[in-house]
């Protein structure tokens, strides 16, 4: 038994080496004729290979024979499989024809190698849709073809079933095994060389067992359950049958060998027991009280003390099971007419040889009925559910992608009609408030921007020579909270603000609201920049649950010498341009955005304008303007745009700027407003 176990592990380890290195070789190839042939001549040599160099196991041959063609239409190749089942089958028939090879198993071998191609192309096609068997399925479809080949046995011999079931009984376990355990190391390794392997601690519970999955496992559980108890019950009934037959053999035996015995001891004639047969192996032994055999195969020997109160015990009664001389055997006992004992019995072997063979051969066709069974079942539920399913998930994943213009169309049987309709409906109920709420968005968005359009000024005109300026503002799709301002807090000072509040909408409009009129409120109070915006920064700080802020730049202009006193709330670098000169940036140092933290302090820093110098303030919207291939405008980009028409009007400098920002941007939609305010300082006001 260890010699077959090392000899067989050994060639099976073997053909998964020689599968391994091929894949390794074929793994990132595409299947051509030339790599087909190469994959059906390897497994081919190896099936044949397998039928002349066997294993000698209780005087039979056994080998795994049928794992070559397995494994190459199952891993490699569909058409290679059937190509090397064929060869390999053909060639076994051959050798078992005209070369005395195996000869008793010929056809079934020759049978079971060719559909072992056959079937691993199917499987692979239909069934696994190229992909690798899992190692439980491997496992299972290499033993039961093994099953199918010891089914053979029985079918073609049925007329020899004695020889056909010592055949089996011997070939079958160990080919069963290392054929299925070799698919299996076979699945194994290769899943996990191209990384199919899941592995079970990476498995997050149900959600990621598939349907099919788990029917196929409970299919099988349920089958296994009805497969076993179907084996017990026929063991049950057969041992019944068994035992009957047994009691009818023995009582026959009673009658002849009792009556003779009876017969010679009347006539005082001497008993010839050599003349009595206890059916094929069977035999009698005829004692007295102290157990001493007079008669029969163990004459002369004493009968085993338990055995005789057993046969004591159940003298002219049934049948019943014990040992003789320590064999198990069938036992009757009966009274002969001088009052010694006479015991019959049949070895186990005989009473239960045909009880054996039937239980064998049901065990054989249960498997492979259940095989059928469970691989029609699969395909019908993989067909008629999961392939439905997986249909109306693929619409689903196209549904919640945002594509409400799928449609779900499986009207296979009723359950899934009502399951798209289902779907669809839901989805034109999705789709009709998806309409209103962007309806109701439209409007808010439209008030946002009447909010923000009303909170601007639009007269640039005034009646003095002393001072130019210009502003604009245009909204995003999402309109933000953008805002300029500017208003004399004196005779001959003008106050510049412009600002962008934190997040769209409606609550940045209304935030930019409070901001402005806080701003303006203290700025018009005779506050300097920073004393502003600390008033302004506590006060909007107050009943602020949004956490909304702002960024501010502020600046108040003396007209009358051209000094400006400046702060900046976290916004962004102003640009000024000295007359005579270019437009650059004057940088300083920020303070914190306004609406974040109440009670901080914030600087003021001043700027000293001569007549000619000209101030560009402007959002973020500006500079971070993104184009099709999202890339941003820029601050320099900016600079210079400015720069090219730094000799025109204000206003012409803001709408010919305004227009190079649309031109780059093109049809790329634009989340964030874009706001400027250019001023220039002609010199003291005229007295």
């Amino acid at each position: 038994m260890l010699s077959m176990i090392f000899k067989m592990s050994a060639v099976t380890a073997g053909n998964i080496l020689i599968t391994f290195i091929l894949w390794k070789f074929l793994k990132n190839k595409k299947m051509n004729w030339g790599y087909r042939l190469l994959v059906s001549a390897v497994f081919a040599g190896l099936s044949i290979l397998a039928t002349h160099y066997g294993i000698d196991y209780q005087r039979m041959m056994i080998n795994v024979r049928d794992l070559a063609p397995l494994a190459a239409g199952l891993f490699f190749d569909p058409i290679a499989g059937i190509i090397a089942g064929l060869v390999g089958g053909i060639e076994r028939y051959i050798a078992g024809t005209y070369w005395g090879v195996g000869t008793y198993t010929t056809i079934a071998c020759s049978v079971s190698t060719c559909l072992s191609g056959i079937v691993a192309a199917l499987l692979r096609v239909v069934i696994f849709k190229g992909k690798k068997p899992a190692l439980v399925f491997a496992y299972f479809i290499g033993s039961t073809m093994e099953v199918f080949h010891m089914y053979v046995v029985f079918i073609t011999h049925r007329n020899d079933m004695e020889m056909a079931y010592s055949v089996v009984k011997t070939c079958a376990p160990p080919m069963i095994v290392f054929t299925g355990l070799g698919l299996a190391v076979i699945s194994f390794l290769l899943r996990i060389d191209s990384g199919e392997w899941v592995i079970p601690k990476n498995i997050r519970g149900n959600r990621d067992i598939k349907v099919s999955q788990r029917f196929q496992f409970w299919l099988f559980l349920v089958s296994a359950i009805v497969l076993l108890s179907n084996l017990v019950l026929v063991n049950i009934l057969q041992t019944q049958v068994a035992i009957q037959d047994s009691y009818a053999v023995l009582q026959r035996s009673i009658y002849d060998i009792g009556g003779s015995y009876n017969l010679a001891t009347d006539k005082r004639k001497q008993f010839g027991p050599m003349r009595f047969n206890v059916g094929s192996t069977g035999n009698f032994a005829v004692m007295g009280d102290s157990g001493l055999i007079d008669f029969g195969e163990h004459s002369g020997k004493l009968l085993d003390p338990d055995a005789k109160d057993l046969a004591n015990t159940n003298l002219e009664k049934y049948v019943y099971l014990g040992k003789i001389f320590g064999r198990d055997c069938a036992i009757m006992s009966a009274q002969l007419g001088d009052g010694q004992r006479l015991l019959v019995y049949l070895p186990d072997e005989e009473v239960f040889k045909e009880r054996d063979q039937i239980v064998y051969e049901t065990i054989l066709a249960d498997i492979l009925l259940f095989t059928v069974i469970y691989i029609l079942i699969s395909v019908l539920v993989q067909k008629i559910v999961v392939n439905n399913l997986e249909m109306v998930n693929e619409s689903l994943r196209k549904i919640t992608d945002g594509n409400l213009n799928e449609v779900v169309s499986v009207y296979s049987s009723s359950e899934f009609a009502s399951l798209s309709n289902d779907i669809n409906q839901t989805v034109d109920v999705l789709k009709r408030y998806i309409s209103e709420a962007e309806k109701r968005i439209e409007q808010e968005l439209e008030f946002a921007k009447n909010i923000q359009e009303s909170a601007l000024p639009h007269n640039f005109s005034f009646p003095r020579n002393d001072f130019e300026i210009y502003a604009s503002m245009d909204a995003a799709k999402e309109v933000g909270g953008d805002f300029y301002d500017f208003f004399f807090v004196d005779v001959n000072k003008i106050c510049l603000v412009i600002a962008d509040v934190s997040g769209k909408g409606i609550p940045a409009a209304l935030f930019m609201m409070r901001s402005k009129t806080v701003i303006r409120g203290y700025a018009e109070s005779g506050k300097s920049p920073s004393e502003i915006f600390s008033l302004a920064n506590n006060g909007l700080c107050e009943g602020n649950d949004a956490n909304m802020f702002v960024t501010v730049w502020i600046g108040i202009i003396d007209l009358e010498t051209g000094h400006m006193v400046c702060s900046n709330a976290g916004h962004e670098i102003p640009a000024i341009m000295r007359a005579g000169g270019a437009y650059e940036l004057y940088k300083q140092k920020h303070n914190l955005a306004l609406g974040i933290f109440a009670d901080v302090p914030f600087r003021e820093y001043e700027i000293d304008l001569a007549p000619g110098d000209s101030l560009f303030v402007y959002t973020d919207g500006a500079p971070e303007a993104i184009n099709e291939k999202q890339e941003e405008y820029g601050t320099g980009r900016l600079i210079e745009e400015l720069n090219k028409y730094k000799l025109f009007t204000q206003k012409d400098i803001l709408t010919y700027t305004r227009k190079n920002i649309a031109m780059y941007v093109g049809e790329e939609e634009q989340f964030d407003d874009v706001t400027m305010l250019g001023f220039k300082y002609n010199g003291p006001p005229e007295k």
